[in-house]
């Protein structure tokens, strides 16, 4: 367990932090011109020095700060104290981020600035948490409170950006989802097992004025018993990892069970929390098993797929798997123990019999979305889309969000006239002397960035979607042009053309 004490969360003291945060301009962009671009980069990757190289001689609020609560290093009190002048170092020691040490500061916790964007535009947020690897300079205790990591951020860009009345953060940890989902919720529950994450939440949510987020402790859904929600968000402790003595389990990722079983419990559960309408959003990873080939893709999509009753829709986007060696060793090195450390091979072969003995060939990681339809789409087919999708993206809450109204309004047909998307650019591929191309594709700037073969048909139906004319004048025209019936080429495009709705390459006129 932590050495340190959880924070203690007080909106008076949390107001006086931010007050002497802001006037040091504590954030993102200046840190990175105090330091440099390559100092910064560089401590995202584990190292610090570079970055007291950069500050060795510089005695300011802004280097002072950087180096207590960025890097968690001791600091003289008197430049503590002249740093945070209203606050003071006794409200940093009610607090819980630092004590005072004779005549230096300790560093309790970190405090970072994060920089997002929204639908609603660009910001930051001051998040608190606790000591890192850098800080600690060792392994990680159990009950460890992460801050804004990769998943974290993942996260976070996935969510669908829109309104809600309620909404509901499973897992909350340091508090960053409930933070992002409250700048479009009336109100937001977040709960989490540990006191102590909870504890961060709460002291994130005072330091940056965040009002309408209730706290609540407990596993799983048993704080909001009886309730429901307009979106539910969650970065659960997904990892797999063996129940087996002497395998360290991180509370921030490790949710006590066998396997993916916790990612299983949360699909099958949520739909019952929802509204009607109402959307489950998650990270999560998922077992191949049953001795399917290994990074065989499917196996594992059709298992999750299992999850989820046939009257939801489900939209599950894979983005990378990984051999059961490649994922003990990432998760093994996460916890700060490398190949170099006698615990590693006892680590690596717990997780690789654990593997084992489930007959698992792969695991893979990506976003889930599980939808209860609305009341006036009962009689809709729902969605199931199971896909893989390992090149870059962008934008993914929105591209999600256009994704269900697509499948919505295909519900009720195809639009009478559609428009091409300004994203999209075509590719033609010709074989040396030859003026027909072998192959054409449609290419999508945003989004999640897909690459799709068109026939020439096809492409010149994309090509005249500008609004003008109609679905139908359109397909009439090709028609005529390629000299065949029109029953029998609709027939072949209208599938395709309502798959390139679904994926946002074309979309209703205006």
């Amino acid at each position: 367990m932590s050495d340190a004490p959880a924070p203690v969360p007080d909106p008076i003291l949390s107001a006086a932090l931010a007050a002497d945060l802001d006037a040091a301009d504590f954030r993102s962009e200046p840190l990175r011109r105090l330091w440099g671009e390559e100092a910064d980069d560089a401590l995202a990757r584990g190292m610090r020095e570079p970055i007291l190289r950069a500050i060795a001689d510089d005695e300011g609020p802004l280097a002072t700060l950087g180096r207590l609560l960025v890097l968690g290093m001791r600091q003289p009190a008197p430049a503590v104290a002249a740093a945070l002048p209203t606050l003071g170092v006794g409200g940093l020691e009610s607090l819980g981020l630092g004590r005072r040490d004779g005549e230096t500061v300790v560093a309790s916790a970190l405090v970072r600035p994060q920089s997002f964007v929204d639908a609603d535009g660009i910001g930051e947020w001051w998040i608190a948490s606790d000591l890192d690897e850098v800080a600690l300079d060792g392994v990680l205790p159990a009950d460890h409170v992460l801050g804004v990591g990769g998943a974290s951020r993942t996260l976070a860009e996935i969510i669908m950006p829109i309104e809600v009345d309620r909404a509901l953060d499973l897992g909350t940890g340091c508090g960053i989802q409930a933070l992002l989902v409250a700048r479009h919720a009336g109100s937001v529950v977040a709960t989490d097992i540990s006191t102590r994450a909870l504890a961060y939440a709460e002291l994130n949510a005072q330091l940056n004025g965040v009002t309408t987020i209730e706290f609540r402790c407990g596993s799983m859904f048993d704080p909001v018993a009886g309730e429901t929600f307009d979106l539910i968000v969650s970065n659960p402790p997904f990892v797999i990892t063996p129940r087996v003595e002497g395998v360290p389990e991180y509370e921030y990722r490790d949710g006590g069970l066998v396997g993916d079983a916790l990612v299983e419990q949360f699909v099958r559960t949520a739909p019952s929390f929802l509204n009607p309408g109402g959307a489950a959003q998650l990270l999560g990873n998922w077992e191949s098993r049953g001795g399917q080939p290994a990074l065989s893709g499917r196996a594992g999509l059709d298992r999750l797929a299992s999850w989820v009753a046939d009257d939801l829709d489900l939209w599950v986007v894979q983005r990378e798997e990984l051999s059961p060696l490649g994922y003990a060793e990432l998760w093994i090195r996460d916890g700060g123990t490398t190949p170099r450390d006698a615990a590693f091979t006892p680590l690596l072969t717990a997780w690789l019999d654990d593997f084992e003995a489930r007959g698992v060939s792969a695991v893979g990681f990506g976003y889930i979305l599980v939808r209860r339809p609305a009341a006036d789409a009962a009689d809709m087919p729902p969605m199931r889309r199971l896909e893989r999708l390992s090149q870059p993206v962008s934008n993914v809450g929105g591209a999600l969000r256009a994704g269900m109204a697509a499948h919505d309004l295909l519900g009720h047909g195809l639009p009478e006239a559609l428009v091409t998307a300004s994203d999209v650019t075509e590719a033609r591929h010709l074989l040396p002397g030859n003026d027909d191309p072998s192959i054409i594709e449609l290419r999508q700037g945003g989004g999640f960035a897909r690459t799709i073969a068109v026939d020439p048909a096809l492409a010149a139906f994309v090509g005249a979607c500008d609004g003008e004319l109609t679905v139908m004048q359109i397909v009439a025209a090709i028609a005529d042009l390629f000299e065949v019936p029109l029953v029998e080429l609709w027939a072949d495009l209208e599938p395709r053309i309502r798959q390139l709705v679904l994926d946002g390459l074309l979309l209703p006129r205006g």
